[in-house]
């Protein structure tokens, strides 16, 4: 049988995973996002024009591919229409390649409200959402009061679930932030007029995945966000509200996990993190703002700098272990290019004893001491290099080291941001067996 792969992040999110996913996606013929919403920005460069993909599988801008947003996923109907209409116009038609499950749930206005008084009510304890509408989505789903893109199938029973759910909200808006009421049935007519176009997409993606993998097809399954904003097993509370973990390709999608064969995982060669939240590795004020200068670290969605900082070894260690990876795939490697030294973190220290591993109390955490080892760089250009043999010998070191630490393989080396600047090391991993 083909082997069907998810695609997951190591870090905190922004690994490159936009980049992979396209480069991959040559090899498969679906690509499925299953989890997250219109919160994740992943960045995909062809021949020099940008697509930014906050809903979208990114591998839908190779022709030919099906793209499928599966019910782990809470979709913002207008993000959606927005995105789709980008890609129409830099003539990148989707039609009828895309499915949309019939179980995800659906972003409301109010949802995007309710964030941002909560955020707010939160004070300095501010988690650092992109105020999308993403966590009081996912609240609902758990609360089992959620609205799903199935009931945009029945306009009456819709509009009805959804005055009833607002109704509740203008309560707990008035009690908890002093917010105003929301008016029903203006706020759901619009709503519904927006929403109700995605009936012709909608899909049992259970069914439909399923049935392409008996066919013979391969699935390549496309996590957003990164292991350390896990829902389980992320910086909690500091983490987003789904499971971007490679298991939530199995809950986000309704493929058995025994017909995936391999999980690879997106790193960046050094660290970065948006928002608050324990960062072990973060590096001083200038180095960060070195880093984050040369790698452009700001968000594709939001346009926040990210917090920058050193590959943080025991992370990567404990992500390799949740995901079970197959392999490893390092990103902007050529934004280490200039400098002398690189730090790499390898070790925690937790009141005076070593930690070997990543700890569950977000204030453990935050009170860690990271033991480093210095590498000597290469100071040489690497970007846009397509074969190893051309690396500077001191860059290979450096591959070698995170490899050995880790414990995980190196399949690929990303040398810039184009989907052909890369270096493969082991293309099996992905390829047609």
């Amino acid at each position: 049988m083909p082997q069907n792969v998810v695609v997951v992040g190591v870090q905190w999110g922004d690994e490159g995973k936009g980049k992979v996913v396209d480069a991959l996606a040559e090899h498969f013929d679906v690509v499925a996002r299953y989890q997250g919403g219109a919160n994740a920005g992943h960045t995909v460069i062809v021949d020099g024009k940008k697509f930014i993909f906050q809903l979208l599988p990114t591998g839908v801008v190779r022709a030919g591919k099906a793209a499928v947003i599966g019910n782990g996923v809470v979709v913002d109907p207008e993000a959606l229409w927005r995105e789709l209409a980008a890609l129409e116009e830099a003539g990148v038609p989707v039609g009828d390649r895309l499915r949309i499950s019939d179980r995800a749930h659906l972003i409301l206005p109010y949802h995007r409200g309710h964030e941002v008084a909560a955020e707010a009510a939160r004070g300095d304890g501010r988690i650092g959402t992109t105020a999308k509408g993403i966590g009081p989505t996912y609240e609902d789903k758990a609360a089992r009061r959620g609205l799903r893109t199935c009931d945009l199938r029945n306009p009456e029973e819709f509009r009805r679930k959804a005055c009833l759910v607002l109704e509740e909200k203008n309560r707990l808006a008035a009690a908890l932030f002093g917010g105003s009421a929301i008016e029903h049935q203006d706020m759901v007519g619009r709503y519904f007029e927006t929403a109700q176009r995605m009936v012709p997409y909608l899909t049992d993606v259970s069914a439909y995945l399923n049935a392409e993998i008996d066919r013979g097809k391969r699935v390549l399954f496309e996590g957003a966000q990164g292991t350390l904003l896990d829902l389980d097993h992320g910086t909690y509370p500091f983490v987003t509200s789904s499971s971007a973990a490679a298991g939530g390709a199995t809950t986000g999608t309704g493929v058995g996990p025994t017909r995936i064969g391999a999980v690879v995982g997106v790193s960046k060669a050094y660290a970065t993190r948006v928002g608050s939240g324990p960062f072990p590795t973060e590096a001083a004020a200038s180095e960060g703002e070195r880093l984050r200068e040369r790698g452009g670290e700001y968000g594709a969605v939001t346009g926040r700098p990210r917090r920058c900082g050193w590959f943080d070894v025991p992370a990567a260690r404990y992500a390799a272990r949740v995901n079970h990876l197959t392999a490893l795939i390092i990103t902007k490697l050529d934004i280490l290019d200039p400098l002398a030294e690189i730090p790499v973190g390898v070790e925690y220290e937790l009141d005076g004893e070593r930690f070997a591993d990543f700890p569950a109390d977000v204030q453990d955490v935050e009170r860690l001491s990271v033991r480093y080892q210095t590498l000597p760089g290469w100071q040489q250009p690497t970007f846009g290099l397509k074969d190893y043999a051309d690396l500077p010998q001191q860059a290979k070191h450096y591959l070698q080291f995170l490899r050995e630490q880790v414990g995980s393989e190196i399949a690929m080396v990303s040398t810039g941001p184009e989907r052909d600047q890369a270096i493969w090391l082991n293309e099996s991993v992905v390829s047609r067996q």
